[in-house]
């Protein structure tokens, strides 16, 4: 009976965001417990990996945001380059309204942040936070409206998100880049090119690519260029078509995903979403950083998504998704607002201090449960499209 209800959970689309979301309340509870020196000082903790003492010492937290992430950032670019090749992006047409409803949901809730933030130095970096979203958790919720939303929603969300995660590869690439060492980025040219070889001659042993991937993760890593999009240049050097015609991407993509959803993404949000309430008053909530975070997943999200596809549709530039109505839209608009491991992830980027982490958790918590509950509830309760009534047929 328990294993039958394990894999009844497991399952089920929404399996991912519900286990996300148990995680985040774990760390809630551990992060205000009697357990919260265990759970900091365990995520302080320092794991070295050293040959004569040069190689890579880090505390479990940068194991998880740099060594965790990269893999889960290695499954978001085999994902984008199967989308590019033979999937929803595929076909520029198909991508033009979540595209630029994706434009507007990045645009809008950056500016929301930085006009709350302007002015101050500590916390103007933050910009990019509210501007991402949430694939699993999002279509996670989405999931549980079952049937009553168009399955052309799905469609548009996740187009969008996928999106969402190139604009966010690129933020990461661009202005989240410490100090340059050139060196080491020459060094990780060596593996890249060897990768590169082997998809070009249609390698079908994926093994030697993914060793690759790690020496040139670990280069990375030490250039100061951050170690994640090492994972999502070694997913483009793995082949749709392999020379017998396997896939190997598809291969990986599909025996990665489970260990990527249900293992990786939560320890990375039970480790990222210990939000400290003892002593948090209003002000603390008003403050720019958690308010700047909050609104713009919550109301940028809305406005720009919305906006975008608003303006997109009215001007005869593209067509709602097939099916759904302009409450569908909004519903996907605050689902978008679901920002969580993407946002939790730049906000470890942007700042390094206890007492800002606190806060970036507290907006990305906050603007995601709000947005999370309101979209639930718009397309839970919104009106089905009846479909078109067929043309009588003259006598």
């Amino acid at each position: 009976m328990l294993l039958r209800a394990i894999d009844r959970f497991f399952s089920h689309e929404a399996s991912g965001g519900l286990l996300l979301m148990f995680s985040a309340i774990a760390a809630l509870l551990v992060a205000n417990s009697t357990f919260q020196p265990l759970y900091d000082g365990a995520l302080g903790s320092y794991l070295a990996v050293t040959i004569n003492g040069d190689g890579l010492n880090k505390p479990i937290l940068l194991w998880i945001n740099d060594g965790l992430m990269a893999v889960f950032f290695f499954l978001i670019g085999l994902e984008l380059k199967r989308e590019m090749l033979e999937g929803k992006l595929k076909n520029p047409r198909d991508v033009v309204l979540p595209g630029m409803a994706a434009v507007g949901g990045m645009l809008v809730p950056a500016a929301i942040y930085l006009a709350l933030n302007w002015g101050n130095p500590a916390t103007i970096g933050g910009w990019a936070i509210p501007a991402a979203t949430d694939i699993a958790f999002a279509l996670g919720v989405l999931a549980l409206i079952g049937t009553r939303a168009p399955s052309s929603l799905k469609v548009f969300l996740l187009t969008l998100a996928i999106l969402d995660d190139m604009g966010a590869i690129l933020i990461i690439a661009l202005f989240y880049t410490s100090e340059l060492k050139v060196d080491y980025l020459l060094y990780a040219l060596v593996p890249l090119a060897i990768m590169i070889i082997r998809q070009q001659r249609g390698a079908h042993r994926m093994a030697p690519t993914l060793l690759l991937g790690v020496v040139m993760w670990v280069f990375v890593l030490k250039s100061g260029v951050h170690a994640t999009l090492a994972g999502v240049i070694t997913a483009f050097c793995i082949p749709l078509k392999d020379k017998w015609g396997k896939s190997p991407l598809h291969a990986i993509e599909h025996g990665l995903s489970p260990y990527v959803f249900y293992a990786i993404v939560p320890i990375f949000a039970f480790a990222n979403s210990g939000v400290v309430l003892t002593g948090l008053t209003l002000n603390d909530l008003l403050a720019p950083l958690p308010l700047g975070i909050a609104l713009g997943l919550f109301v940028g999200k809305q406005i720009g998504v919305f906006g975008l596809t608003w303006v997109m549709v009215k001007t005869g530039l593209a067509r709602l998704p097939h099916g759904a109505n302009w409450l569908h839209i909004y519903g996907v608009a605050c689902l978008a607002g679901i920002g969580f491991t993407m946002s939790l992830f730049i906000g470890s980027l942007s700042f390094t201090t206890a007492a800002e982490m606190n806060g970036v958790r507290l907006g990305v918590l906050l603007g995601s449960i709000l947005s999370g509950i309101v979209g639930y509830a718009v397309l839970r309760f919104a009106p089905q499209e009846q479909p078109d009534e067929p043309e009588a047929v003259a006598a």
